[in-house]
C-alpha cells in the first residue's frame, strides 16, 4: 500500500471517528437536556413563568444579538457577562440576604463569617434541590426563592429598559438604552435568564451534579467542578498535545523522504502575458479590498464599545449602530 493510500485511509479515519462523536455526544446532550416546564409556581400558587414565557425569552434574548451580548451558558460575550452565571449570583445574593433577615435581622454582608456560612449551608439545598414534577409537567419553587426570583426579574427587567438607575451598568454592558422596549418581552426575557440559571444549579435526578455539570463556578450555591470535568479537561489536553506531537513526526519523517525541490532557471511569470479577462478581474479586487477597509473599520468600532459602551467620542453610536 503507497502513502498516498495510507494517508487516505487515515483521513477517512479521523473524520468518521470525529463526526461519531460529535453525533453521539449531540444525541446524549438532547436527551439529557434540562426540562422545560410548562408552569414554574410557587407554595403559596404564584405562577412565576411559564413555558410559553421562557420560549418567547429565548426568542427576545437571540434578538438583541443571543450570544454576541453576553451569553447563555458560556463565558460572557466581549462586554456584557454571562446571564445565566449572572442570575444566579444574584439569585444567591437575594437568598442569602432574604434568610439573613428572618433570621438575624441583619444584612447578610454585615454578619460574621460563621454565620455566612450558615446561611449559605442553609441556602444551598433549597437551591439545588430538584422540584421539578414530571406528571404535572410543573417546577415548584418556595416563596422565599419566588420572591428573590421577583427581586432578580426586577434588576433585568430595569437594566433591558431605559430605567436611569442602570444607565450605568447599560453603559459597561455595551447596551444600548431601551434594548427591549417591550414590557412583555422584558418579562419574558426574565423567565428564560431565570430557567437558564435554574438547570444550572438544580441537581439532576440521582445526581450530585447540576444539569450544566455545576457550571458556572458559584461557591455561595455549592457550584464547583466535577472531578470528571477534571479527568476529561486533562484527557482533552493531554491528546491535543499527542496529536500535535503525531503530526511533528509525520512531517519529519515524510519530509526526509521528499525529493529536492529544483528551482526553474527562468521565473515562470516572467512572459506572462495579461488578457482582458484578466484586466477584468481587477473590479473584484478592488471591491475586496474595500471590504477589508470596512472590516477594519467594524473591528475598530467594536474594540471602542470596551471603552465607550454606547459612544464614540461623543457621538451616541449605539443609537445608529448597536454593539449588537
Amino acid at each position: 500500500m503507497d502513502t498516498t493510500r495510507k494517508l487516505w485511509i487515515g483521513l477517512i479515519l479521523l473524520l468518521v471517528s470525529g463526526f461519531g462523536v460529535l453525533l453521539w455526544m449531540g444525541g446524549v446532550i438532547h436527551q439529557q437536556a434540562p426540562p422545560m416546564p410548562a408552569r414554574i409556581v410557587s407554595e403559596s400558587g404564584q405562577v412565576l413563568y411559564t413555558r410559553a414565557d421562557i420560549e418567547q425569552g429565548r426568542q427576545v434574548w437571540q434578538s438583541f444579538g443571543g450570544q454576541q451580548l453576553g451569553s447563555i451558558w458560556g463565558h460572557g460575550a466581549l462586554v456584557a457577562p454571562d446571564w445565566s452565571a449572572d442570575w444566579l449570583h444574584r439569585e444567591a445574593e437575594a437568598m442569602l440576604e432574604l434568610a439573613a433577615q428572618a433570621s438575624d435581622g441583619l444584612g447578610y454582608a454585615s454578619l460574621p463569617a460563621g454565620a455566612q456560612a450558615r446561611l449559605q449551608a442553609e441556602v444551598q439545598p433549597l437551591m439545588r434541590k430538584n422540584t421539578y414534577d414530571a406528571e404535572r409537567d410543573q417546577l415548584l419553587v418556595s416563596d422565599v426563592r419566588a420572591q428573590a426570583i421577583t427581586q432578580v426579574a426586577a434588576h433585568y427587567e430595569s437594566l433591558f429598559s431605559s430605567d436611569p438607575a442602570t444607565h450605568q451598568l447599560r453603559v459597561g454592558y455595551a447596551m444600548r438604552e431601551d434594548t427591549v422596549p417591550d414590557a412583555d418581552h422584558r418579562h419574558a426575557l426574565t423567565g428564560f435568564f431565570f430557567w437558564s440559571a435554574w438547570a444550572a444549579v438544580t441537581e439532576r435526578p440521582g445526581e450530585a451534579m447540576s444539569y450544566t455539570q455545576n457550571w458556572p463556578y458559584e461557591p455561595l450555591v455549592g457550584n464547583r467542578p466535577t472531578s470528571s470535568t477534571f479527568i476529561w479537561t486533562v484527557f482533552s489536553i493531554l491528546f491535543m498535545i499527542a496529536g500535535i506531537g503525531l503530526m511533528a513526526w509525520h512531517y519529519a519523517v515524510w519530509h526526509g523522504k521528499e525529493a529536492p525541490v529544483v528551482p526553474p532557471a527562468k521565473d515562470p511569470l516572467a512572459g506572462l502575458l495579461v488578457t482582458p479577462s484578466m484586466k477584468a478581474t481587477a473590479k473584484y479586487f478592488w471591491v475586496v479590498i474595500a471590504l477589508f477597509l470596512v472590516q477594519i473599520l467594524l473591528g475598530a468600532i467594536t474594540a471602542h464599545y470596551q471603552v465607550e459602551g454606547q459612544n464614540a467620542y461623543g457621538f451616541a453610536l449605539s443609537e445608529v449602530l448597536p454593539y449588537s
